[in-house]
């Protein structure tokens, strides 16, 4: 999900924008909701202002009640199903980490009154021209920790081969198909069936922890009370690998590869001695996070594709550059991934001069 952007002071804004609504009937089930909040948390209407749309079909508004702000959710019901939002939120408020208090939930009609973790998100506050802010990723390590330890199994999905399977087809079906009109022969799909298969392999091969799935800069909110988690409602029970994999190899900034592996070292440390099930060979986790981020970034190449054909958002799809980067990096590095690396450059229509060289035939 979007995270909510930083909204202007009340007293610098000489008028707020409404939110605009494209069902009048919902319009008057959200006036029938908010007017019987008012006097309960005592909300000022004329506050009320976008705040973010999200990737699905939530968004998010912001109204001001006395001595601080508000956030609501707008996720309609026939779209959205808030009951693992819920679920997740009472998970981490026990695990002690920061996230919305659902302050009150007209589950029938999809709206839902949050506590406000602050106005910047991390990657508000990045500068990707500046040296990357180790202290604000050191924190996020923290809090991906005390995560993990707050697992138990039958809290959430299993990330099990069927749901890492359904993951991977999003490439084929939506980026490689649709979006870029290219159709595998027999011997081309035979490589990205392989591929999959040996990916899926080794992802399940790691133990299991509690997922956050978008555990990165633009999910955790920053405010003198300490560093909250936002977007969890698609956690899940799976790989330990895949949240350092999210944080370290974002969908929408990336580090160079020293500091990815310098932060990415010191989680390892620290979950360790923490006793969560990362092993004692750091080459062989670093392995495990890179092949669970080039799950990630086939499975996201193939949703930002999704959202700008069938959603109409095309302005993810920007970012598709810096999947396929990470992509082929992984992917050099590992012979059983050398044939996925040359289909996907056949597709990109990448030349690779001196291919013998770099031993990749």
């Amino acid at each position: 999900m979007s995270t909510p952007t930083p909204p202007a002071k009340p007293d610098s804004t000489p008028a707020i924008s409404a939110p605009s609504w494209s069902d009048p009937q919902r319009e008057q089930h959200f006036k029938h909701w908010l007017t019987a909040l008012q006097p309960r948390f005592q909300l000022d209407p004329e506050t009320l202002r976008a705040a973010s749309a999200d990737a699905s079909f939530r968004r998010y508004l912001r109204i001001e009640a006395p001595g601080r702000s508000l956030v609501i959710m707008d996720a309609p019901p026939d779209k959205e199903d808030c009951k693992p939002f819920v679920h997740v939120a009472a998970l981490l408020h026990a695990a002690g980490i920061r996230a919305p208090e659902i302050l009150d939930w007209d589950a029938p009609h999809g709206f839902m009154l949050l506590s406000d973790l602050g106005a910047k998100t991390m990657m508000q506050c990045i500068d990707p021209a500046a040296a990357p802010p180790l202290a604000l990723y050191q924190q996020a390590v923290d809090i991906l920790i005390r995560w993990q330890l707050a697992s138990q199994p039958g809290q959430l999905p299993a990330y099990d081969q069927a749901l890492l399977r359904r993951e991977v087809e999003l490439l084929p079906q939506w980026y490689i198909g649709q979006h870029r009109q290219f159709t595998l022969n027999e011997a081309q799909q035979k490589t990205l069936n392989d591929a999959f298969d040996c990916i899926i392999q080794n992802n399940l091969s790691w133990p299991s922890v509690y997922v956050h799935r978008d555990f990165m800069p633009r999910n955790l909110m920053l405010s003198d009370a300490g560093m909250g988690v936002l977007d969890f409602q698609d956690a899940v029970f799976g790989p330990v690998t895949y949240d350092i994999a999210s944080l370290m190899r974002d969908a929408f900034l990336s580090w160079d590869e020293d500091f990815c592996l310098d932060v990415t070292i010191r989680y390892w440390e620290k979950a360790r001695k923490a006793g969560l099930p990362v092993g004692n060979d750091f080459g062989e986790f670093y392995r495990g996070v890179e092949w669970m981020g080039l799950q990630r970034h086939l499975k996201v190449t193939g949703i930002f594709a999704r959202l700008t054909l069938r959603d109409g958002k095309p302005q993810y799809l920007a970012d598709t550059p810096r999947f396929i980067a990470y992509m082929r990096a992984t992917c050099g590095r590992y012979r059983e991934l050398k044939p996925l690396l040359r289909l996907i450059e056949t597709i990109e229509g990448i030349e690779v001069p001196n291919a013998f060289a770099f031993g990749r035939v």
